[in-house]
């Protein structure tokens, strides 16, 4: 299996400039060849066989000023895609969504090259990383890599470089078995409600830091197009809003590698994310908590550890009774507790949890003596997480 380990780099002011130089040949080359197959066709009607950008690629190469510093097989990397892009515009055609023509890469808007063969081009040189085209990069090993190399993609974000290496690694064993199953409502309030009666609190990392940047954007507008004022006040802006989601894909991380260490099997709804957003009043927040991004996260972290995830229907998951089904009645958003004729008392979301695990098919039985749920540090911005209140 594949596994990702991105590092920091440090380059040079002189390396900077070539990694910029050759960031931005790249984005030419992109271009060209977006140009080549989109014309040919209005034109001629005629298609654009790979081999042909490829040779156009080493045209590129020969020509073009400072795009010699491109490695070859960065180039080829750009031209394949290219086509990727186009196959996807096909594929969405056929299947009848928003086909989305592949567009030109404005500065700024392509931020990243590969080399695709690692230790031909790129290679480590002691502790350095050592680029075709730009010498040996200082990086930050905050952690050992796993596994072969096999490609490694430079990147550039919020003014800073990375390096992101893919490795070819052995999939790891299970984990030991735990014999627990557990039910997971994520919702707003509270990040996420368990079958168990557990509440994780919402960090709102986003919010939390909203008024930081609402100054550092207001100081982007007010500078002047083209200054260098202007590009400083951009960095800041990215740099802050690289903060925030770093901060809330570390937290995700945590919590979803506490659950899949902790359960067996984990049932979560099928939500439709992208639908829900066109909700305005909630939208922020929807997006603040990174549903999508903790499904992603505890999908992949439970293939890996030998557990099984199941999406159940989210249709009236809270809307009925986890006892004996029956409907509520007068049920809406500022319903939080919910009551029923055969003596169900319960908090909403636990309620909601506890029908996703019936709807999995796993047993319901809460155990006894659960231990409190993950609790992250949120650096001061969450809470801890709380147990239900019981009536």
């Amino acid at each position: 299996m594949l596994r990702s380990y991105r590092y920091r780099l440090y380059p040079s002011a002189a390396q900077e400039k070539n990694l910029r130089l050759i960031l931005d040949a790249c984005r030419g080359l992109y271009n060209l060849a977006l140009a080549e197959r989109k014309y040919a066709y209005q034109l001629e009607g005629r298609g654009v066989s790979k081999a042909e950008l490829y040779e156009l690629a080493r045209h590129y190469r020969q020509t073009f000023p400072y795009a010699d510093q491109m490695f070859s097989q960065t180039a080829q990397s750009v031209i394949e895609q290219v086509d990727l892009a186009f196959q996807a515009f096909f594929r969405r055609v056929k299947a009848g969504e928003t086909p989305g023509y592949p567009r030109f890469k404005g500065r700024g808007w392509y931020n990243s090259f590969l080399f695709k063969q690692f230790g031909v081009g790129a290679k480590l040189d002691g502790r350095r990383l050592k680029l075709f085209g730009i010498g040996r990069v200082r990086v930050r090993w905050h952690r050992p890599i796993e596994g072969e190399i096999k490609t490694v993609r430079i990147q550039h974000k919020a003014s800073q470089w990375y390096a992101c290496f893919a490795c070819e690694v052995e999939k790891p064993d299970p984990l030991p078995s735990t014999g627990r199953a557990v039910g997971i409502d994520v919702g707003i309030s509270a990040l996420l409600t368990t079958s168990d009666g557990e509440k994780v609190a919402h960090p709102g990392y986003y919010r939390a830091g909203q008024q930081k940047l609402r100054v550092l954007q207001r100081k982007l507008a007010r500078a002047q197009r083209g200054s260098q004022n202007r590009r400083k006040a951009l960095r800041a802006v990215q740099r802050q809003q690289a903060h925030v989601a770093a901060q809330r894909a570390d937290y995700l991380h945590k919590l979803s590698a506490y659950l899949v260490r902790n359960f067996d099997c984990i049932a979560l709804e099928d939500l439709r994310v992208n639908n829900m957003v066109r909700n305005h009043p909630l939208s922020k927040s929807i997006l603040d908590s990174g549903w999508s991004a903790f499904r992603q996260y505890l999908t992949y972290k439970a293939e890996s550890a030998g557990r099984e995830i199941a999406f159940v229907d989210p249709a009236y998951t809270s809307k009925c009774c986890s006892a004996c089904g029956a409907a509520f009645q007068d049920f809406d958003l500022s319903t939080r507790w919910v009551e029923c004729d055969c003596g169900l008392s319960l908090d909403r979301d636990h309620n909601a949890a506890l029908n996703i695990l019936s709807r999995a098919g796993w047993d319901t039985s809460v155990p006894e003596n659960v231990t409190p749920l993950f609790a992250p540090s949120a650096g001061g911005q969450g809470q801890a997480s709380v147990r239900s209140p019981r009536l």
